[in-house]
C-alpha cells in the first residue's frame, strides 16, 4: 500500500466514531435486497444493536454473527427479523437457521470491523488509481507473513529476467540465503525462523529491482492461524472472518490478497474491492 493511501486511510479512520457500545452483532453476508431499520443496502460488516430490525426481501438473504458467541444466523426472505440479546428472531415468518462457528471476535477485531466498513463507503467514491507498472518488489514488504515459506514476488520489465536473490536477518551482515534465479518469483526450500525480522533484495545485472523487509510471526500465532484457516470452498463468512484475522495479526498483504479474491467472487458486494486496496 502506498504512503499516500496509508495517510488517506489513517485520516478516514481518525474521523470515524468509536466502536458502538451497544453493537452486539454484525452482518457477514448479503445477497439481494436487505434493509436495516428501513435503510436499504447496509454495508457488509455493519454492526447491529439490540432492537434493530432487518428486512430481507423475497429471494434475498443475509447472514448475521453475534459477537459474544460466534453463532451465525442465516436470514431468508421475505421476512423481518429483530436483534435480541443473543439471538435473532423472526417477526413475520419462519425463524432463521443457525450455524455454530469457531469465531470469537476480540475487541480489536470488532474495532477493525467498524473502521473498515465505514472507510469502504468513503473509498468507493474515490477515483481508481492508475496501474503501477514500474519494476518493484511485491511480496512480502512491510508486513507480517502468515507462513514460514513465503513465495517472494516482484515485478520486472522482463518477466523472464535473470537476477540475484539475497535474504538477510535484520542486524546480521551475512546473508542467510543467496541464489541466482530467473523469472519474477522465488520460494525457499527451507523454512524461515519464526518471530524474526528479515530483509531481501532482488538485483538484475546492475539494476536493483528493490529491497524490502518483513516479519515472521511467532510459532503460536502461526498455529492459531492454521487452526482457523478455512478450506477454499468454506462458507463465505468463514473466509471473510479469516481475512479479518489476517488483518488483525498484521499480515496486511495476505489480507489484501484475500479481500481481492472475495471481491472477485462477489461482485455484488463492492465494499470488498475497497477493502483490498
Amino acid at each position: 500500500m502506498t504512503t499516500i493511501r496509508r495517510l488517506l486511510l489513517a485520516s478516514l479512520f481518525a474521523a470515524l466514531p468509536a466502536l458502538a457500545a451497544d453493537g452486539i452483532a454484525f452482518i457477514t453476508n448479503m445477497k439481494g435486497e436487505v434493509a436495516v431499520d428501513g435503510n436499504p443496502r447496509p454495508v457488509l460488516l455493519s454492526e447491529l444493536a439490540k432492537g434493530q430490525r432487518l428486512t430481507v426481501a423475497k429471494d434475498s438473504q443475509a447472514s448475521v454473527m453475534f459477537i459474544s458467541t460466534g453463532k451465525e444466523y442465516l436470514l431468508k426472505g421475505p421476512n423481518e427479523f429483530v436483534v435480541k440479546d443473543t439471538e435473532l428472531a423472526s417477526t413475520t415468518g419462519m425463524p432463521p437457521t443457525t450455524r455454530e462457528t469457531q469465531w470469537k471476535p476480540s475487541n480489536k477485531v470488532l474495532a477493525q470491523v467498524a473502521q473498515t466498513s465505514a472507510a469502504s463507503v468513503r473509498m468507493r467514491s474515490l477515483s481508481q488509481p492508475k496501474p503501477d507498472t514500474m519494476p518493484k518488489l511485491l511480496f512480502p514488504t512491510d508486513t507480517n507473513v502468515a507462513t514460514l515459506q513465503p513465495t517472494f514476488r516482484w515485478r520486472a520489465a522482463d518477466p523472464a529476467m535473470k537476477g540475484d536473490f539475497t535474504l538477510f536477518i535484520i542486524g546480521q551482515d551475512k546473508p542467510v540465503h543467496a541464489n541466482k534465479l530467473a523469472g519474477t518469483s522465488y520460494r525457499l526450500a527451507a523454512k524461515l525462523k519464526p518471530e524474526t525480522e528479515y530483509a531481501w533484495t532482488v538485483v538484475s545485472g546492475k539494476d536493483e529491482i528493490g529491497s524490502g523487509r518483513f516479519h515472521t510471526m511467532s510459532s503460536e500465532a502461526l498455529t492459531h492461524l492454521e487452526k482457523h484457516r478455512p478450506a477454499d470452498k468454506a462458507e463465505f463468512s468463514d473466509r471473510l472472518m479469516f481475512t479479518l484475522l489476517l488483518q488483525e495479526m498484521g499480515a496486511t498483504q495476505e489480507a489484501q490478497e484475500s479481500w481481492a479474491r472475495l471481491a472477485q467472487e462477489r461482485g455484488d458486494l463492492p465494499e470488498l474491492a475497497a477493502f483490498s486496496r
